[in-house]
C-alpha cells in the first residue's frame, strides 16, 4: 500500500512557497457553489450556449470517477479523482433503487489531486494520494471523491470522507496531511461532504452510521483544534459557514434536524424537522438562512428560512409554517440531491425528476410549482446556478436547461455535451469562464465574441 499520509508536516513553508492572495471575489471560486455558497457567477460575458464542441476554450479528460467540483484560484482549477485499477460498474441515470453496493471493491485504487491552467486545461501538477483497495463501500452513483476541495489562496485542501485530508500550496508542495479512519454509511453509500474555511479554521464533518464528529483543524499546520462528537446516522450535506449581523455560526445539517454551532464547537441552536437523508448545503441570501432536505422516501421534504438569533430548541409543528425563528417553512418543495438557489430576489427549487418551481424567498410563495423540463429523459443531481438574468440546469445526461430568470417558466434553450459526458457534479464559474466537470473530462465554456 503507498500514501501519503505519512509525510511529515511542512507548515514552516507556507508562507515561502504559497501564490500571493488574489482579493478580486470575483476572480475566485473557492469552494462548493463558490463564494457564500451561493452558485452565483460573475462576469457581463459568461457563456449561454455551449455543446460539446461549440464555444469550448477547451477540455481535458479526467481519468477515474468523481463528483466532486472544481474550484478555482486566480489562473489554477484544481480538482480530485479516484481511478479504479480495474472495472467500474457504470452507474444508470436517474432516481432509482438497487443502487447499493455493501462491499468494498479489492482491485487497487489510486486517489488523485490535480491542478490545471485556467487558459489552456494543461495539467500543472498531479499527485497520487493513495494507492491500496478501498476501505468502505459507495452507492454506484456516487464516488471515492465527491468531496469539492477548498482553498484559502495560501494552501489547497482535498478531503475525502473515508480516507483523510491533504494540504498543498498553490505550486503543489504538500504542507501536511492527516489520515481519517473508515466508517460504515448507510446502506454503504459512501461520503460526499465538503470542506469548509474561515479565519485560518478548516471545518469538516463526517456523519456516518458508526462515529459521527465535526472537526475544526488549523488550516495552516493541520492541527487539531476541537472536535464534537454528533448522533451517528449517515448525512451528505455540506456545512455552512453563516456570518449573520448578530454572529458568525456553523450550521450542519442531519438526519431529521438541524444544529447551529459557534465556532468554537458550541451548540447554539437546533430543530427537528428534516426529511431521513440531507444532501443540500446550506446558504444565506438577504439576512435569512435556507436550510432543505427533500428524500424522495421522507414524508417530509422541507424548505426553511431562518432569521439570525436563535437559541435552544426552534422546532416548528409540522402543521404551522412559521415561528419567532423560522420565517417560513414549505413541507413539500425540496429537492433531494440538489441544494435550492436564491438569485435576483426569487428561490429556485429545481426537484430531481425535473420538476422547477419558483418561490418568494421572504414568504415561501410560490410563483409556478414543479414545472416539467420537457424532454429531459436523466435526474438532475447538480445544483442549479444563475448569472446574467439566467438559472442553470444541468441534467445526468449531461444537458444544460437554460432559463430565464424570473417569476414565470421561460426555457430559452437546452445545451448538449457530448453522449459520454453524464454530468452530476455542480459547475464553477470565474473570469468569465464557465467550467463543467463529467464523468468523462472537464470543460472550459466561453462566450463567442
Amino acid at each position: 500500500m503507498k500514501t501519503l499520509l505519512s509525510i511529515p508536516l511542512r507548515a514552516a513553508l507556507t508562507l515561502a512557497l504559497a501564490s500571493p492572495l488574489i482579493a478580486v471575489e470575483g476572480s475566485n471560486w473557492p469552494q462548493f457553489r463558490g463564494p457564500g455558497a451561493r452558485g452565483i457567477g460573475t462576469g457581463d460575458v459568461l457563456p449561454d450556449s455551449w455543446s460539446a464542441t461549440e464555444n469550448v476554450a477547451w477540455k481535458t479528460d479526467i481519468p477515474g470517477r468523481g463528483w466532486g467540483s472544481p474550484i478555482v484560484w486566480g489562473d489554477k482549477v484544481f480538482l480530485s479523482s479516484v481511478i479504479n485499477s480495474g472495472e467500474s460498474e457504470q452507474p444508470k441515470k436517474g432516481l432509482y433503487f438497487g443502487g447499493n453496493r455493501p462491499d468494498a471493491p479489492t482491485t487497487i485504487h489510486r486517489w488523485v489531486a490535480y491542478c490545471f491552467d485556467l487558459n489552456s486545461g494543461t495539467i500543472l501538477w498531479e499527485k497520487g494520494l493513495h494507492e491500496a483497495p478501498p476501505e468502505s463501500s459507495i452507492h454506484l452513483k456516487n464516488s471515492y471523491a465527491s468531496e469539492t476541495p477548498v482553498t484559502d489562496g495560501e494552501r489547497v485542501y482535498f478531503y475525502f470522507g473515508n480516507l483523510g485530508i491533504f494540504a498543498f500550496d498553490l505550486e503543489g508542495e504538500l504542507q501536511w496531511s492527516k489520515s481519517l479512519p473508515a466508517r460504515k454509511t448507510r446502506h454503504g453509500w459512501g461520503t460526499a461532504a465538503s470542506p469548509v474555511l474561515r479565519e485560518g479554521r478548516l471545518y469538516l464533518v463526517n456523519d456516518n452510521d458508526e462515529a459521527s464528529w465535526l472537526m475544526a483543524l488549523d488550516a495552516k499546520s493541520g492541527q487539531e483544534i476541537w472536535k464534537i462528537d454528533r448522533e451517528p446516522e449517515s448525512n451528505w450535506s455540506t456545512p455552512y459557514v453563516w456570518e449573520n449581523e448578530l454572529r458568525t455560526e456553523l450550521i450542519v445539517p442531519a438526519t431529521y434536524r438541524v444544529i447551529s454551532y459557534d465556532l468554537d464547537g458550541k451548540e447554539l441552536w437546533s430543530f427537528e424537522g428534516m426529511s431521513s437523508i440531507t444532501i443540500g448545503t446550506p446558504y444565506a441570501a438577504d439576512g435569512l438562512l435556507y436550510v432543505s432536505s427533500g428524500y424522495v422516501g421522507s414524508r417530509h421534504k422541507p424548505i426553511y428560512a431562518i432569521r439570525p438569533g436563535a437559541s435552544g430548541d426552534i422546532s416548528i409543528d409540522e402543521t404551522l409554517r412559521s415561528n419567532d425563528y423560522i420565517v417560513w417553512c414549505d413541507w413539500r418543495a425540496a429537492p433531494y440531491n440538489p441544494t435550492t438557489l436564491v438569485y435576483d430576489g426569487l428561490l429556485y427549487s429545481l426537484l430531481d425528476r425535473g420538476l422547477l418551481s419558483v418561490m418568494n424567498p421572504k414568504t415561501g410563495a410560490f410563483h409556478f410549482e414543479r414545472e416539467r423540463l420537457q424532454d429531459s429523459k436523466s435526474g438532475f443531481t447538480a445544483s442549479p446556478w444563475a448569472y446574467n438574468g439566467k438559472v442553470f440546469c444541468l441534467n445526468e445526461d449531461g444537458e444544460t436547461y437554460v432559463f430565464k430568470a424570473g417569476k414565470s417558466y421561460e426555457l430559452i434553450r437546452v445545451n448538449r455535451l457530448a453522449e459520454d459526458d453524464m454530468g452530476m457534479a455542480t459547475p464553477a464559474m470565474t473570469n468569465n469562464k464557465l467550467l463543467i466537470r463529467t464523468s468523462a473530462r472537464l470543460y472550459c465554456i466561453v462566450r463567442d465574441e
